[in-house]
């Protein structure tokens, strides 16, 4: 992966390379209706929906340089039909890439869904107040 948060995954029938700029964020948002950091939870909690899935990778495969038809005939060709779960960590790579970046990093001692995990809680979770900590 490179630190435009491309990576090339083994996935269908060779390796790709998948990549969710800003430009397929929006869209993966706008059709999910939910942000990165929620549907990154869900993929990683069981709690996913079938375009949670299809449309990370179609759209992970456009932002990685395949063309909309290409991207959509792989898509029908290697998830539509197929077990839903065959697809799920390849849709959690290519959003933890686009969340935390390059796997080369300084690393936390955690794989990446995991990091990107725990840094979506920990952004989810923070405090809102200003108070001051005690001295």
């Amino acid at each position: 992966m490179t630190i435009d948060a491309s990576l090339t995954l083994p996935w269908a029938d060779g390796d790709h390379t998948f990549r969710l700029a800003i430009g397929e964020l929006r869209q993966l948002q706008e059709k999910l209706d939910a942000g990165p950091v929620e549907i990154f939870d869900r993929l990683m909690n069981r709690g996913w929906r079938l375009d949670d899935i299809r449309e990370t990778i179609r759209l992970g495969l456009i932002g990685g340089g395949r063309s909309p038809a290409e991207a959509a005939r792989l898509v029908r060709d290697y998830i539509d039909g197929r077990p839903l779960i065959e697809n799920v960590e390849t849709a959690q790579q290519i959003i933890a890439a686009a969340m935390i970046g390059p796997p080369d990093e300084p690393s936390t001692g955690k794989t990446q869904p995991e990091q990107a995990q725990t840094e979506a809680r920990s952004v989810s979770s923070s405090p809102a107040s200003m108070e001051q900590a005690p001295l």
